[in-house]
């Protein structure tokens, strides 16, 4: 810990502090509150869409896992820049305009309505599975701060857990949509600096190509895209199902259903796209060029390989705006994931079930309420982790990619699909994820991939009996594709 490090610190947290102060008047409205409005900016719309896509695990676990597995794991980075690219391509304009002809501002409230649900099951299933793997994801980011925490200021990992939580409670409860966003804008520039800057300084200090690979060869680590002991397609199956996830994550999602105007979210694709390719190749790099500067691991923990590497080739002051970068990508995600698991249980259970009446400002403190509760419970998991940021991450990416993702593609896709298909879907390709991670089968192909699978085929097969025959529905789809196309009926 040095007088930098502290000041640096201390003026970030003072900044998201301020701008969760500045917001707190500004959301009058539940829709304010939940999705500023649907008036973002494109920057604005790329960034807080990437930088709440890419938590700790970027610039921790990532690296992490190339510095002790080699260049074999840039398979996840690859499967996830292609996940993303389509995304944007596929998903971003056609659920901006679905979604606000059907009024929806939360992902299952969105299902609801583009299903045509009667019975509200759909609503309240896809609720559950929000809350339930985005309290396991948000633990992941407080493990990350704890580490980061405990590493830089010298404190226990509990009290570095609680630190963390605390200031990324504050300003979420305080500003919603719109601090989140404005935050991750800042957020999103700074963790691509740092993804950049550190490994171009670190690169001469690490020996270049001849210090990494010797460093490779010391610990017999895989020198290229195949593991050891030979290529599988189910480890590169694994690695690139990274990308499914995509389709099925509500925190970025809803940045799409956010965006000002269509002509803005096409403009956000282009920088979203190049943000991505220049953070995910950075953090590859990170982990290579770890294993030339570093020949043991850093602490003991090789999801600290980027915390060791700024100590070691930057200044005290640079060295602290790059520790602030970690903290920014930690932030950016979990005030997204607790600001959409609020509005899960403000919009899709007190507003459902609980107090159909509710005003808008009763409603925008009961959101309020809910991040602080989804906070505590996702501290006090993180307070004693069982596995490492990447692990924890992987789960909660799948869980949502495999609940989520073939939905969110046949909503868009296909007319013809029927609320109880999409139900069915949903609840078995959960299912099957759940039961291949607790069965051990995840080691030999990552459970996104059969859960992901199991979802899109239980669809297709119950829309063969019961296909959406909702004229309003039918009619309304055919609105959406015209409006999206250019060609407004």
């Amino acid at each position: 810990m040095t007088t930098a490090t502290v000041v640096t610190f201390v003026v970030y947290f003072v900044l998201l502090l301020g701008i969760g102060f500045y917001f707190y008047r500004r959301n009058e409205s539940i829709e304010e509150y939940l999705l500023g409005g649907r008036g973002m900016g494109a920057w604005v719309t790329a960034l807080s869409a990437q930088a709440s896509d890419m938590s700790g695990w970027l610039l921790m676990g990532l690296p992490g896992a190339i510095y002790l597995g080699g260049l074999v794991n840039a398979w996840i980075a690859v499967g996830l820049f292609v996940g993303t690219v389509l995304n944007w391509l596929l998903v971003s304009r056609r659920l901006r305009v679905y979604t606000e002809k059907t009024g929806s501002i939360t992902l299952p409230c969105f299902f609801e309505a583009r299903f045509g649900d009667p019975t509200g099951l759909l609503r309240i299933v896809s609720a559950i599975v929000i809350l339930i793997f985005f309290t396991i994801y948000a633990s992941s980011g407080l493990v990350a701060a704890g580490k980061l925490f405990e590493s830089t200021f010298g404190v226990s990992y509990q009290a570095a857990v609680v630190l963390g939580g605390a200031i990324i409670i504050v300003y979420t409860f305080l500003g919603g949509f719109l601090a989140v966003c404005w935050t991750d804008l800042f957020q999103g520039a700074l963790m691509v600096a740092a993804l950049v800057l550190v490994p171009l300084l670190a690169y001469g200090r690490a020996g270049g190509a001849a210090g990494i690979k010797e460093g490779m060869t010391l610990r017999d680590i895989a020198q290229n895209l195949r593991p050891a002991g030979g290529a599988t397609a189910l480890f590169v199956v694994s690695a690139t199902a990274w990308g499914l996830g995509y389709f099925g994550q509500p925190h970025i999602l809803v940045r799409f259903m956010s965006a000002g105007s269509l002509a803005k979210l096409s403009r956000s694709m282009g920088i979203a796209i190049v943000w991505v390719f220049l953070s995910l190749a950075g953090a590859v790099a990170i982990g290579l060029i770890g294993i030339g500067l570093f020949r043991t691991v850093p602490g003991g923990d090789p999801e600290k390989v980027f915390i060791y590497m700024i100590a070691e080739v930057t200044h005290p002051w640079l060295g602290g705006v790059m520790m602030a970068a970690i903290l920014s990508a930690i932030m950016s995600t979990i005030d997204s994931q607790l600001l959409v698991s609020s509005s899960a249980l403000t919009q899709d259970f007190y507003q459902r079930t609980i107090q159909r009446a509710a005003g808008q400002r009763e409603v925008v403190l009961v959101g309020r309420i809910c991040v602080i509760v989804i906070s505590l419970v996702a501290l006090l998991l993180a307070l004693r982790p069982s596995e490492t940021i990447l692990d924890i991450v992987a789960y909660a990416w799948g869980g949502f990619g495999a609940a989520f993702g073939p939905l969110v593609l046949f909503a868009l896709f296909s007319k013809q699909t029927g609320w109880q298909a999409a139900l069915a879907g949903m609840v078995i390709g959960t299912v099957v994820l759940v039961v291949w991670k607790q069965m051990g089968l995840g080691v030999h192909l990552y459970e996104i991939v059969p859960g992901f699978v199991a979802n899109g085929l239980t669809i297709v097969l119950v829309n063969r009996f019961s296909p959406q025959r909702a004229e309003t529905v039918l009619r309304q789809f055919d609105e959406v594709v015209a409006q999206v196309r250019g060609r407004k009926p």
